[in-house]
């Protein structure tokens, strides 16, 4: 009988340890779907990032220094509401440059604004 136990012992051990299987990680299919779900999102993510700097380059038009309110003024980068006050007090411009010309604009700050304004 202590045979029998033994035998039966043994063969209850080997079938669960043969039940039991470590995870071998994913499948070559399962790899497959990841990588094209990963592309997939990545080229969707690409599309929207390239659309939003063509959309903002599309907005983004020269502020007329001649006809900017004073908030469109001061939207720029450098300008407060007294320089913003004082460019439309000298209107009106021939040209840009003559925020420097006519010292309303050190030449610094003009030049931080100089591709963002023009007097058309």
């Amino acid at each position: 009988m202590k045979r029998f136990g033994l035998v039966f012992a043994a063969i209850s051990l080997l079938a669960v340890s043969g039940c039991t299987h470590e995870d071998q990680g994913p499948t070559p299919d399962q790899i497959r779907q990841d990588t094209a779900k990963a592309t997939r999102t990545a080229a969707r993510d690409a599309k929207a990032a390239v659309q939003g700097v063509v959309d903002g380059l599309k907005k983004q038009k020269p502020v007329n220094i001649n006809t900017a309110s004073a908030g469109d003024l001061e939207a720029l980068p450098g300008i407060d509401m007294a320089r913003a006050q004082k460019i439309i007090a000298n209107r009106p411009y021939g040209s840009s440059d003559e925020l420097v010309k006519r010292r309303v604009l050190p030449q610094a700050e003009y030049d931080r604004i100089a591709n963002q304004v023009s007097a058309q």
